[in-house]
C-alpha cells in the first residue's frame, strides 16, 4: 500500500512520528562496519576493523589513534638545541616530544599485564610510571617465586587456613612474602645506613629505583626502569607488603625516613617541563589521579588514554569520565580523550600491538641518540 494510502487509515500524528525526516550526516562520517572473515585471518587487519565496529570496539580504535599520536610526537627528530639540553640536564630530556605518563594498578603486575608493562619499560616507551605499593612489590615478589592460576571460586576461609594468598582468580603463596621479607630487610638496613653516614634523602621514587638495582633480574619492570632512568612514583607505598616490611624493620632499627614532598615536585616537574604529554592510565585510583593531577600543572595532557571499568555515578575519580578531567584542568579543552570501559587484561596487550611494537626500531634509534 502507497504511504498517502497509509495515511487514510493511521493516525497522522503516529505518521508524523515514524515517517521523521532525516538530518543530512555531517561530512566524514563514518560508516559502521566490522571484519570480514571470508577475507581470511589477519589480526592486524581486524583490530583495525574494530574503529567502525562499534560501541567499546570503536573506542579502542580511537584509543590506538591517540596513543600512536602520542608516539609520533615522541618520536620527532630532536633540535641540536634539545639534544644539548638533554646532555647537560637529565631534567630537560623531557622537554622533547611528548613525554608519556603510564598508570597501572597492581592487580596488573600481579597479571601477566606485567611482562607488556616490563617491555615498554625495557625500550624506553614511556618516560614516568606511577603505580601502587602492590604494583612495586609484586613485581619484585614475582622475581623471587612464582605466582599460580587459580580461580575466582576459591573459598577464602580454606585458602587462609592453607596459606594461599587470592588476586581474582590469581594465587599467592604466602611464602612468597617471607622471600619478599628475606630479600628486603638488608636493604632497607643499608638505606638506614647511608641515610645516617651519607645523607641519603630516600623518598619512595628512589627507593623503587634502588630495589630495582638490586633485585638485577631482567625480568623486573624496575630493573630496567632503574637501567633506563625512568623514574616510578608511588605515592602509597606504604599501602602494601612493602609497607608490611617498613612497619616491622622501624621496630626492628628505627630511623629510616622516606620524603614525598621531594616526590611531588619531581612527578610535578615531569609535566611542567614537557614540550607535551600523554597519559596512559590501567585502572583507577590514586595511580589515575596522581598522573592526572600532574598534568593540571602544565593545564592538562594533550593526549589521554583511560582502561577502566568504573562508573562514575558515585562521584569517584576513578570512574569519572575524561570530561571531568577536562574540567579540572587535568587534559586539554582541545584534547581527544578516550576512555575504554572494559578490562585491561584483555585490552592493553592489543593497544600495545597496535600501538608501541611496531615501532620497536624506531625507539631503539632515538634510545642510541639519548
Amino acid at each position: 500500500m502507497e504511504r498517502e494510502g497509509m495515511a487514510e487509515l493511521a493516525p497522522l500524528v503516529a505518521m508524523n512520528a515514524v515517517h521523521k525526516e532525516s538530518a543530512t550526516m555531517p561530512g566524514g562520517s563514518l560508516q559502521v562496519k566490522g571484519y570480514d572473515f571470508n577475507k581470511g585471518i589477519d589480526y592486524h587487519a581486524l583490530l583495525q576493523s574494530y574503529l567502525t565496529t562499534g560501541y567499546q570496539a570503536t573506542n579502542f580504535g580511537q584509543a590506538v589513534e591517540q596513543i600512536n599520536a602520542m608516539i609520533e610526537k615522541k618520536l620527532e627528530p630532536l633540535e641540536e638545541s634539545e639534544k644539548n639540553a638533554i646532555n647537560l640536564n637529565p631534567c630537560q630530556r623531557k622537554r622533547t616530544g611528548c613525554t608519556i605518563f603510564l598508570g597501572y594498578t597492581s592487580n596488573l603486575i600481579s597479571s601477566g599485564i606485567r611482562e607488556t608493562i616490563r617491555y615498554l619499560v625495557q625500550h624506553n616507551m614511556v618516560d614516568c610510571v606511577v603505580t601502587t605499593a602492590g604494583g612495586i612489590e609484586e613485581d619484585f615478589i614475582k622475581c623471587l617465586a612464582p605466582t599460580f592460576l587459580g580461580d575466582f571460586s576459591l573459598k577464602g576461609k580454606e585458602l587462609r587456613a592453607n596459606g594461599i594468598n587470592r588476586i581474582g582468580n590469581l594465587l599467592v603463596p604466602n611464602n612468597n612474602y617471607c622471600k619478599f621479607e628475606d630479600w628486603l630487610m638488608p636493604i632497607l638496613d643499608q638505606m638506614l645506613l647511608e641515610q645516617k653516614e651519607q645523607g641519603a634523602n630516600w623518598t619512595p621514587s628512589k627507593m623503587i629505583a634502588r630495589l630495582g638495582k638490586e633485585i638485577d633480574n631482567p625480568e623486573s619492570v624496575y630493573y630496567w626502569a632503574y637501567k633506563n632512568n625512568i623514574p616510578v612514583f608511588s605515592p602509597a607505598l606504604t599501602d602494601g607488603s612493602i609497607g608490611d616490611m617498613i612497619y616491622f624493620h622501624s621496630y626492628k632499627n628505627p630511623g629510616l625516613v622516606l620524603d614525598i614532598v621531594e616526590d611531588i615536585r619531581g612527578v610535578n616537574n615531569q609535566a611542567v617541563y614537557a614540550k607535551q604529554t600523554g597519559m596512559i592510565i590501567l585502572g583507577g585510583g590514586v595511580v589515575k589521579h596522581h598522573i592526572a593531577n600532574a598534568n593540571l600543572m602544565r593545564n592538562g595532557a594533550d593526549y589521554s588514554v583511560y582502561v577502566n571499568t568504573g562508573q562514575e555515578f558515585d562521584g569517584s575519580d576513578s570512574g569519572a569520565k575524561p570530561d571531568e578531567a577536562v574540567s579540572w584542568g587535568k587534559i586539554r579543552m582541545d584534547a581527544k580523550p578516550v576512555k575504554i570501559c572494559a578490562d585491561a587484561t584483555l585490552v592493553f596487550p592489543l593497544l600495545v600491538a597496535e600501538t608501541f611494537a611496531p615501532k620497536l626500531s624506531a625507539f631503539a634509534s632515538r634510545s642510541k641518540m639519548i
